[in-house]
């Protein structure tokens, strides 16, 4: 996967180019550069986050149609805890680097709250593959779909750690 922060520094136009040569603008330019990474990660995090809460829900209906009762509570559950997880993450805290804000968030604090992002995405990816899992599963539907719930929680954890560094009640 590409570094979106290195992609964000490449498309920089002329007028950001000149901003970063301004005593005293250049680290608000580089903040913001940042922010708009992460922010531009967290929609993508979302997105795959979807696509897995979309395939849960195909696997929910083959699972029907094969009589696979007893898994569809937990996977139930899973997706719902998914479809809460998504709207959290999309609609989370960034860091904000305004010009002169009350409360400075600085580059390297920037790049924290994007590997905490790219950390989600990996667990999201692990989620992918589990819910394949639980697609292909016969007779270990009912763990499987379980497991799903566990690997949510992890990710709403680990959510939840980023928003703490974020609003500076952990450190990272």
């Amino acid at each position: 996967m590409v570094d979106i922060r290195q992609r964000v520094e490449e498309d920089r136009g002329l007028l950001k180019r000149i901003q970063l040569l301004i005593p005293g603008f250049s680290g608000y330019r580089k903040r913001e550069d940042l922010r708009q990474a992460d922010s531009i990660l967290r929609i993508q995090v979302a997105d795959r986050l979807k696509l897995a809460r979309s395939r849960m829900e195909e696997v929910r209906q083959a699972l029907t149609d094969n009589y696979q009762v007893k898994a569809l509570e937990p996977l139930g559950r899973a997706i719902f805890e998914a479809q809460e997880l998504e709207g959290m993450i999309r609609h989370a805290e960034q860091g904000y680097s305004g010009f002169s804000p009350a409360i400075r968030v600085e580059e390297s604090e920037l790049n924290i709250l994007y590997n905490y992002d790219l950390q989600l995405l990996d667990g999201i990816g692990a989620l992918g593959g589990q819910v394949e899992q639980l697609a292909g599963a016969t007779d270990q539907a009912m763990p499987l779909a379980r497991n799903l719930s566990t690997s949510l929680q992890a990710l709403r954890t680990a959510f939840k750690r980023r928003m703490a560094y974020i609003t500076n009640t952990e450190a990272p």
